[in-house]
């Protein structure tokens, strides 16, 4: 293992004593339970990813002709055509 840092936490006592009760089910320690919270949550809040839309196709034959080739604003043009946006 790596080195260790001893600290004081302050815990609700409603979360103290459940996280007392899976402890003693697990038969594990209340500090094995915390390092396994700490790491969830550390994980979970890395720096986020870049987002990705999944890539999905819909039956049909693409754009209309009219529109293909041509860019976003023609496409939301003809999406919006006289409701505004």
């Amino acid at each position: 293992m790596g080195s260790h840092m001893k600290t004081t936490v302050e815990i609700a006592d409603a979360l103290f004593d459940a996280a007392r009760r899976v402890a003693d089910r697990e038969r594990t320690t209340l500090r094995a339970l915390i390092e396994e919270g700490l790491r969830h949550v550390t994980t979970a809040r890395r720096e986020p990813r870049e987002f990705r839309m999944r890539r999905c196709t819909f039956k049909g034959k693409g754009l209309s002709p009219d529109l293909a080739g041509r860019g976003w604003e023609a496409i939301r043009a003809r999406a919006y055509d006289d409701h505004g946006g």
